[in-house]
């Protein structure tokens, strides 16, 4: 945190542009840096000179003191660049840069931006932004921002986001979501300091309990998964990655500038780390809501208290996907419960108090719940009371849950009749939601951060073998590599392959087949053609030299009906062994211009797109990384053993997901590695590769 202290904690504050007219973003800093409480000095820079907010505007740069830590640039765009020389000069070393007219302007604005990034490097600077709302803390108080005052109420979510206006907009939502800010950091078009540098400082930070991340995009991959790890390891880390689409990427990089990484990277990436995405904006906030005020469980099991039995059941359904369980509780609690309710109620879970369920019959029930062993969690889910005030039904529950140690969240399902019942529970710290499935997928959360930080040493990374082969990069620019060159690589790494023989003409075509021994598999070798059966060019169980014969004119014959005159030129035929019968899976990789490797494992053969069955882990791979590959795909599961299938080398298939994962990290010249498919054996009997192709980088 020590580098960006001056950014969140500074003891003195210079704001360049100062402006004396209201419809400036100038005016608008200084009003709210002078009106915030900030308790350390603040210097207004104006050249007209005079004063604002009774106090006086220095003519320029030079005339503030010496190594004030913090420079607020509201200057027009073109005069940034000397105001951070001159200000570099004065001994400032830290500067947030609120203007905008840089790279998300366009090619001007881009070079300028560079020219600010020049400087900075040079002169040692740290810069925020530019294009961005400020770094606002409600505990200093510090208001870096233009937005409208006042400051929040101090609270305990800290946000990061790519976008000021949905920061400026979560600062105002927040005021009647029951939860206030403890450190909002807008970070613009993040020449210098990225989402990753705040998330190392706010995991230090004792007055944030949980850190949400608005992320667009990211330029340092590597560096967000160090940082996010260690800041998850401290506190909850929930992200919001918005362009999963295709339109919504080109709307991301059209914004800021930033790199955009495959979905399927940045949810492998969030997985490696410990973050918990989150699909929505309110999700996420309603989920740090719920970090900043309940304890963590302690495991998964849930009750369900409710006064009406159809909330209970949505409730209920609502546990699917989210990792918790239904509670089960003693006959002990079954009696607790049955002393207090009528003998109409269900005393099972969910428990249905039936609607005249008194405040201190919830009360009660609630506590019986908690008390039990078997019990982790608990939801209350309180509907408008025909009987009573929903704020004593608040303020009852409020005495029970303040005094336990698991989480709680309470459904006060309605509107007017229990508005006050609502503002009881906020005004007591208790997580309030207006429905159930929302506070069910909160508790969800609580259980899976949990879950991901008892689990951590899973998630450390498999040391690769330290003896690594010596092997030649394949050569080529862009395009396939040659298919022999690709299973000679393959196998130095480890990786099972059956030999592959290469012919050109028919007779050498038979002596391959000979020399491999029969059955074999006859396959289309042509540059340039990768799904060799689309045009008819596989033929498996070749069992004699007439057969191998027959198979090479067809393959012939049909690429020639189909391929181009100089496409035959270079016409072939690959020969291989028949692979023994098993479970056919598809293992590869795609280098991610932002993360780097990113392995994949899943259904294999021919139907592979469009089954959609496959999971995706970044490399370096783990324990959690392989056990998510094998256990979220339907191919894995299998392995296991389901119906005619056995149970099949699981040890083989994770073995090469690995040797893959080292081919990735030593030849950078791979693009993309694809393995399909690969032969699963029964448990013991190993693994075969039977067809895989490699695409270079440009």
């Amino acid at each position: 945190m020590d580098s960006l202290k001056s950014f969140l904690e500074p003891k003195s504050v210079a704001v360049i542009g100062a402006s004396r007219e209201p419809d400036k973003l100038g005016y608008g800093v200084a009003r709210n840096m002078t009106g915030s409480g900030f308790p350390g000095e603040i210097f207004l820079v104006n050249p007209k000179g005079g004063e604002l907010f009774d106090r006086p505007l220095l003519p320029d740069v030079a005339a503030l003191p010496e190594g004030v830590d913090l420079a607020l640039v509201v200057v027009a765009a073109q005069y940034v660049p000397e105001t951070l020389l001159a200000g570099s000069r004065k001994g400032i070393k830290h500067y947030i840069i609120l203007t905008g007219g840089f790279s998300e302007a366009g090619p001007e604005g881009a070079a300028l931006e560079a020219r600010c990034r020049e400087i900075a490097a040079a002169e040692g600077l740290r810069v925020i932004g530019p294009n961005c709302i400020g770094v606002l803390d409600t505990h200093v108080p510090l208001d870096t921002t233009f937005i409208q005052p006042p400051i929040p109420a101090p609270g305990e979510v800290a946000f990061i986001s790519h976008s000021g206006a949905l920061g400026a907009a979560m600062i105002d939502w927040a005021k009647q979501a029951g939860f206030g800010f403890s450190t909002v950091v807008s970070l613009g078009n993040q020449m210098d300091v990225t989402e990753s540098d705040v998330l190392a400082a706010l995991a230090d930070k004792v007055t944030s309990k949980v850190i949400t991340m608005y992320l667009e995009g990211l330029k340092d991959g590597q560096k967000f998964i160090r940082n996010a790890s260690a800041a998850a390891a401290k506190k909850p880390v929930i992200a919001l990655k918005v362009g999963r689409s295709e339109a919504g990427q080109k709307a991301a990089a059209s914004h800021t500038g930033a790199l955009a990484g495959a979905n399927q990277a940045f949810e492998a990436a969030f997985r490696k780390a410990g973050i918990l995405p989150a699909r929505t904006t309110e999700e996420m906030f309603q989920w740090a809501r719920m970090f900043a005020q309940a304890p963590l469980p302690k495991g998964n099991r849930l009750a369900i208290l409710t006064n009406a039995g159809g909330p209970g059941v949505t409730a209920a359904d609502a546990i699917t996907g989210t990792g918790l369980a239904m509670a089960e509780w003693s006959a002990e609690t079954r009696e607790r419960l049955a002393g207090l309710l009528p003998a109409a109620a269900s005393m099972n879970n969910p428990v249905d108090m039936l609607a005249s369920a008194s405040p201190e019959v919830y009360a009660a029930c609630l506590e019986a719940l908690l008390t039990d062993e078997g019990v982790d969690l608990a939801l209350v889910i309180a509907p408008p009371p025909p009987m009573f005030r929903a704020e004593d039904i608040a303020a009852a529950l409020a005495d029970v849950i303040r005094k336990s140690e698991k989480p709680v969240a309470v459904a006060m399902m309605g509107s007017d009749l229990v508005a006050e019942g609502v503002r009881q529970l906020r005004a007591d710290g208790i997580p309030d939601y207006a429905f159930p499935e929302e506070a069910v997928s909160c508790l969800g959360a609580l259980w899976r951060y949990t879950e991901m930080r008892n689990k951590a040493d899973q998630r450390l990374p498999i040391p690769l073998a330290e003896q690594r082969p010596e092997t030649s990069r394949l050569q080529g620019d862009g395009g396939f590599a040659d298919p022999v060159e690709v299973f000679d690589l393959l196998a130095a790494y480890g990786l099972p392959v059956a030999p592959l023989r290469r012919a050109k003409d028919e007779s050498s075509a038979v002596q391959a087949a000979g020399a491999a021994g029969y059955p074999v598999a006859m396959k289309l070798d042509v540059s340039g053609v990768s799904h060799k059966s689309d045009l008819g060019g596989v033929l498996l169980g070749l069992v004699n030299a007439e057969e191998a014969q027959i198979a090479y004119r067809q393959i012939y014959a049909r690429a020639a009906a189909k391929l181009t005159g100089t496409q035959m030129e270079g016409f072939g035929v690959q020969v291989q062994k028949m692979a023994p019968k098993g479970q056919e899976v598809i293992i590869g990789a795609v280098r991610d211009p932002v993360f780097g490797p990113l392995l994949m494992f899943g259904s294999g053969g021919t139907e592979v797109e469009g089954a959609g069955d496959v999971a995706f882990a970044l490399a370096p791979l783990s324990e959690d990384d392989l056990d998510h590959l094998l256990t979220s795909t339907w191919a894995g599961r299998k392995l296991r053993g389901f119906r005619q299938h056995r149970t099949a080398d699981m040890e083989a298939v994770r073995q090469a997901l690995l040797n893959l994962s080292a081919v990735m990290a030593a030849h950078p010249e791979i693009a993309e590695v694809e393995i399909n498919p690969m032969i699963v054996l029964e448990a013991g009997q190993g693994a075969v590769v039977v067809d895989a192709r490699v695409v270079l980088a440009n």
